[in-house]
């Protein structure tokens, strides 16, 4: 590590600590002029791609998927938390299961299967959206199954 100060490359660490997941915060001090400074070091993570339904290839934005929820969960009893929460979920789901691309249909189901298991009407929603529903039949082939289930509950 090159000193701020004067330069040198030689610097011992005093002292190391977790300051943030991921991120380590050490105190260092240089062998020559003996001034000591603080550097931190953090995980690099490779930016995740999305590609799109047309192939194109945009980067992963997680507001994005705040956004598709927000407009599906309008006027719903659906807290912030909940949103943050889902947004976290799926976000997660990609970094452990993506290196580098990942397929925008994937994001979809699982932001819909979320959705399925927090509030139906703003699954219905986001699935008129997600699936491009062009009538009513579409609707209700989409509802059938839930009917059904809430009727044998």
């Amino acid at each position: 590590m090159m000193c701020p100060f004067c330069q040198t490359g030689e610097t011992k660490v005093i002292d190391s600590r977790v300051s943030q997941p991921y991120e380590i915060r050490r105190r260092r001090e240089c062998l020559s002029c003996e001034r000591r400074f603080t550097t931190r070091e953090k995980i690099e993570e490779s930016p995740l791609r999305v590609v799109k339904k047309d192939g194109s290839r945009v980067p992963f934005d997680r507001e994005k998927i705040r956004y598709g929820l927000e407009k599906a969960c309008y006027k719903r009893p659906i807290s912030e938390e909940q949103i943050d929460r889902i947004v976290a979920q799926v976000e997660a789901d990609l970094y452990e299961n993506f290196e580098r691309e990942v397929p925008s249909v994937y994001i979809g189901e699982a932001v819909f299967n979320a959705l399925k298991k927090l509030d139906q009407v703003a699954f219905v929603r986001f699935a008129s959206v997600y699936r491009e529903f062009k009538d009513v039949n579409d609707f209700v082939e989409e509802l059938g199954p839930m009917l059904k289930q809430s009727a044998q509950e």
